[in-house]
C-alpha cells in the first residue's frame, strides 16, 4: 500500500478516535502506583547500566523442551491454532486502535519496508507489550502480508506459562520462543534459517529488555544480526518514537502516540566475515536509532549511567 493510503487509513481512525473521546465525559484517573514503581525501577536500572534487564516481573519461567515446541507449525493442530490465533489477534488489533489503546500517528519509511524481497530481520525497540502490534500493522500495511509472515521471537516464560488470552497469542500468532534448554535452542536456530531462507521476516528486539515508555535506544545484543549474517538477510532497523496524546489511559499516564520510523535496510557485505558482519551491522543499526532519536526529540543520546555504557554488548 502506498504510503499516502496508509496516513488516510492513520488519519481516518484518529479522527474516529477524537470524535468518540469529545463526546465521552471527561474523568480524572490517578497515575498507577505500579507504573510510578517501574518507572523508578527503569531509573535505577538505567543508572546501575542494567540495560538487559526487565523492569516488570515476567511469569515465571517453565523450561521449553523440544518436544512441547512445533516451531515450523508442522501438524495440523499447530496449524489450525496459528490460523485462529491470527484472526484472533488481528481483531484485538484493530480494538486497540479503535479504542484509543493504541495511537499510530505517522509512519515514516514505509517504502523501505515494502520493498525487500528477501527474508529479514526486523528489528525494533522494545518498550511496551503493544509494540509488535505496532510492527505487525505496519507489516500488513506495507503489503508483505500478501507473500510473507512475519514471525516474533519472544522469551521462554512468555511462551509457557503467561496465563489467559495473551498467552493463548503468545503461544500461537507465529512466535518463536527462546528457551533455556540447548536442545530447544538448537531446533530454534533451524526454524529460523528455514523461516529467512523463504522469505518471511523475523522480528527480534536486541535490547533484550522491556522498559515502559521508555524513549532512548538501549545497548543492543548481537544475536540478530549474528543470524541475519549467517543466513546473508538484511536487517530492517525500526525505531518508535512518542509523543503524550491527551487520552489519559487506565494507568493515569497519557497514551502515547508512535511514530513508526522505518530505516534503509542494512545488508550483509559478502566481503566480510559473518562475525565482522555482525558487529557491523549492529553498529549501523545503533547509529541509526541513535540518530532518529536525537532528530525526533531534538536532544543528545545520553545516559544517566555511572559507569561507561558498552555499546557492543555481548
Amino acid at each position: 500500500m502506498e504510503t499516502k493510503k496508509v496516513l488516510a487509513e492513520l488519519a481516518k481512525i484518529g479522527k474516529d478516535k477524537k470524535n468518540k473521546t469529545e463526546n465521552e465525559p471527561e474523568k480524572v484517573i490517578g497515575k498507577s502506583a505500579y507504573r510510578i514503581e517501574v518507572l523508578k525501577k527503569i531509573e535505577q536500572l538505567e543508572l546501575e547500566g542494567k540495560f538487559d534487564v526487565d523492569a516488570e516481573d515476567d511469569p515465571p519461567t517453565i523450561v521449553l523442551t523440544p518436544e512441547n515446541i512445533d516451531y515450523l507449525r508442522t501438524t495440523m493442530t499447530s496449524k489450525i491454532k496459528r490460523i485462529f490465533a491470527n484472526e484472533v489477534g488481528e481483531r484485538f488489533l484493530d480494538n486497540l486502535l479503535k479504542n484509543n489503546k493504541l495511537i499510530i500517528k505517522d509512519i515514516k519509511g514505509m517504502e523501505n519496508l515494502s520493498k525487500v524481497s528477501t527474508g529479514a530481520i526486523v528489528t525494533c525497540n522494545h518498550f511496551n507489550p503493544f509494540d509488535c502490534f505496532t510492527i505487525e500493522k505496519v507489516f500488513r500495511l506495507a503489503g508483505q502480508a500478501k507473500t510473507k509472515k512475519l514471525h516474533k521471537v519472544i522469551r521462554e516464560g512468555n511462551y509457557t506459562n503467561f496465563p489467559g488470552f495473551y498467552g493463548f497469542l503468545f503461544r500461537n500468532c507465529d512466535t518463536l520462543p527462546l528457551s533455556s534448554n540447548k536442545r530447544t535452542m538448537v531446533e530454534f536456530m533451524k526454524a529460523v534459517d528455514t523461516l529467512l531462507q523463504k522469505g518471511d521476516f523475523i522480528l527480534i528486539y536486541p535490547e533484550q529488555s522491556m522498559w515502559w515508555n521508555y524513549r532512548k535506544p538501549k545497548p543492543l545484543k548481537h544475536g540478530a544480526f549474528k543470524i541475519a549474517a549467517r543466513n546473508n538477510v538484511p536487517i530492517i532497523p525500526i525505531f518508535i518514537t512518542m509523543n503524550d496524546s491527551n487520552i489519559i489511559g487506565d494507568d493515569g499516564f497519557p497514551i502515547q502516540e508512535y511514530t513508526v520510523n522505518i530505516a534503509e535496510p542494512i545488508y550483509p557485505d559478502e566481503n566480510l566475515s559473518q562475525r565482522e558482519n555482525t558487529e557491523e551491522m549492529l553498529n549501523k543499526n545503533f547509529e541509526i536509532w541513535k540518530n532518529i532519536y536525537e532528530d525526533f526529540y531534538g536532544i543528545p543520546l545520553e545516559y544517566t549511567t555511572k559507569k561507561e555504557v558498552v555499546i557492543n554488548e555481548e
